[in-house]
């Protein structure tokens, strides 16, 4: 299949301008070395999106965006990369070359993943023209023709026929990539496969680049299961994916709001009324990783739930899954429609103007849902329902840690909850009793410092509800009386000196990330280092940096933008983009030789690490064998050579 060459890619990189490029779609002006505007991927009043002319990214300090020009072009117009990088080539006038990789017989005849899926959506398009009992379906539903477009929605027959997809792919039979797609079930015992959807209306699932990952298929009358999903597949998660994203991104900007809904149809049903910023899970929870997805795309979620034992289930596994998540500046609400509806029958009884009212007025923020389910469970007119509900409260508190604002305020109405003041509370959730105790204690290690009163205080006010610690600060030790003595004993000699307090020890940072760190901030520092990655591990993260360095030392002019996007069909990208942003400006103020310097240090750093772990992977296996069966003379030698290393 063609693809088109990396060195061309680079090249692209090397010739266009980020600042040129992202002036094309919105303002920027400058600030100091870089460039500022507010951000085009979520709504802010004030700026905090950033170009670096110097090092060709931009970066968002409100939702994380992050990437280089070609990143900028493919998000904020929803192109796929092809598309984005001749659209960039266009601009600088160059030509998009295209290479054929050498493919065997086998790849020539088979199409990629993507490809077979294309197909399998452009056949269930086509049926749904000539399918009239589903074309009845979506006009009961009050599904226009233009919405059905720009859903792609389709049909997929069925009937006595099992194999309908074999009109579309000659070599139905035998073609893999059918299975491994998740569009046909290989049946093990008669070796016949068949079509996974058949009989129902089609919502095809794309990712954020517009293509086709995936699809729902619903039935049109009675049957089970109603609603069927692609399963798993090399290019379908359903755990971080959600239906209507591409339609709704360029709404979700404008109104820095986005409204997750139950299903396909609330969706496409919403947006046809004017309520574009709709989405839906596909079929599962919200899981941390759509939390996530959607607290970067808006300030704003909005969790549309029906008012049904179903709806409030699923509701209550969204507000779990987002306690880790959830941010200050950001707002989570949860709405509960009336039982007799879902999104879709209100939106279409009531219209966009009264279910927008609904949002504002009958959406409840996180914190009072959370109070208002876990009181529903005690009485708090008896001690003992309080003291439940301290303790049923206090696992989700502990969960808020990137939001210490929202953490103190929940707190604090907690407390006024359980009738207990902010100490009290604080006493009581770590487990301390008796706070005369502790106030007698902070007195005895004040005694002329009028701030210890208010040591708690200040402890409130980051939202942090930890055991109290004792700090200990050193007494100035003197002398009774002038000239005394005691007993007939020597004299108490004391110092005005106050002892040293050791400071704690100061974490340790990974070798492994300070030396990803500094490669995707300036990858030509590696040349000049020496190869020590060679006998890392090829696993996890240790053999995530070994493939970014040796990738490295065969590229040598490669730039960071360059850097990221050879990794952009893998994996790792998301981590490298991940590790990236979060190293923002950690570099800028040192030279060349002090970062030459830093990344030498820090090679060998890890590379003394990953000797340990392989050392200690060694030991341990010599150690069982001797144990089972004994060593040979040189396994026992090796092992005596282990035992002597450092």
């Amino acid at each position: 299949m063609a693809r088109i060459p990396e060195d061309f890619i680079q090249d692209l990189l090397n010739r266009v301008d980020i600042v040129d490029v992202v002036e094309r779609y919105l303002p920027l002006k400058k600030a100091g070395q870089n460039y500022m505007a507010c951000c085009p991927f979520h709504k802010e009043k004030s700026p905090s999106f950033t170009v670096s002319q110097t090092k060709q990214f931009y970066h968002c300090f409100g939702c994380g965006a992050h990437g280089s020009a070609l990143s900028f072009v493919m998000e904020h117009q929803a192109l796929s990369f092809p598309d984005a990088v001749r659209q960039l080539a266009e601009s600088v006038g160059m030509q998009v070359p295209v290479e054929d990789k050498p493919q065997t017989e086998e790849q020539k005849k088979a199409p990629g993943i993507y490809d077979v899926l294309k197909t399998a959506f452009d056949f269930y398009r086509a049926q749904l023209k000539t399918a009239p009992q589903a074309i009845e379906y979506f006009k009961k539903r009050g599904v226009t023709g233009k919405t059905a477009a720009r859903f792609g929605l389709g049909f997929a027959p069925g009937g006595d026929d099992w194999q309908p997809l074999k009109t579309a792919f000659a070599d139905y039979d035998w073609n893999k990539t059918l299975a491994e797609a998740g569009l046909v079930i290989d049946k093990e015992e008669t070796k016949r496969r068949y079509d996974r959807f058949r009989d129902r209306v089609m919502f095809p699932i794309m990712n954020q680049r517009s293509q086709i990952i995936g699809f729902g298929g619903r039935v049109m009358g009675q049957g089970e299961p109603k609603y069927l999903n692609s399963p798993e597949t090399p290019v379908f998660e359903k755990g971080r994916e959600l239906y209507g994203l591409p339609q709704a991104r360029a709404a979700i900007r404008d109104h820095g709001r986005v409204l997750v809904a139950e299903g396909y149809m609330d969706v496409v049903m919403l947006h046809q009324h004017g309520v574009e910023y709709a989405v839906a899970s596909l079929g599962t929870a919200c899981t941390p990783e759509h939390i996530r997805k959607l607290l970067k795309l808006a300030d704003e979620v909005v969790f549309g739930f029906d008012g049904d034992k179903a709806g409030r289930r699923a509701a209550w596994r969204a507000l779990e899954n987002s306690m880790p998540e959830v941010r200050d500046g950001k707002e989570l609400r949860f709405l509960f429609l009336p039982a007799e509806h879902d999104p879709d029958s209100y939106v279409q009884e009531f219209g966009k103007a009264q279910f927008e009212q609904l949002i504002v007025q009958d959406a409840l923020p996180l914190s009072q849902y959370l109070l208002k389910e876990l009181s529903a469970q005690v009485d708090l007119t008896m001690e003992e329902g309080r003291a439940k509900l301290l303790r049923l409260t206090q696992p989700y508190l502990e969960q808020l840690t990137l939001a210490p604002i929202l953490k103190l305020m929940l707190s604090k109405r907690l407390a006024e909850l359980c009738q207990l003041t902010m100490e009290e509370m604080s006493l009581l959730l770590s487990g301390v009793s008796n706070s005369k105790q502790y106030k007698s204690s902070s007195a005895e290690q004040y005694p002329n410092d009028s701030s210890a009163d208010f040591a708690v205080e200040r402890d409130y006010a980051t939202g942090d509800f930890s055991p109290p610690k004792r700090q200990f600060q050193q007494k100035q030790w003197r002398p009774k009386r002038s000239g005394a003595f005691s007993g007939g004993r020597s004299k108490r000699w004391n110092s005005d000196e106050p002892q040293r307090v050791p400071l704690p020890p100061r974490p340790r940072q990974d070798p492994l990330l300070r030396v990803l760190q500094l490669i995707l901030y300036k990858p030509s520092l590696l040349q000049a280092c020496a190869e020590v990655e060679t006998n890392w591990s090829q696993q996890g993260f240790a053999g995530a940096v070994r493939s970014v360095l040796q990738y490295v030392r065969s590229q040598a002019d490669i730039l960071p933008q360059a850097l990221l996007e050879h990794w952009r069909d893998e994996p790792l990208y998301a981590r490298l983009v991940q590790v990236q942003a979060e190293s923002q400006g950690m570099f800028d103020r040192f030279d060349d030789e002090e970062l030459q310097a830093e990344l030498q240090d820090t090679l060998q750093t890890a590379a003394q690490s990953q000797d340990r772990s392989s050392t200690l992977d060694r030991k341990s296996q010599l150690e069982y064998r001797d144990a089972n069966g004994g060593l040979t003379d040189e396994e026992r030698e090796e092992y005596l050579a282990l035992l002597l290393r450092k």
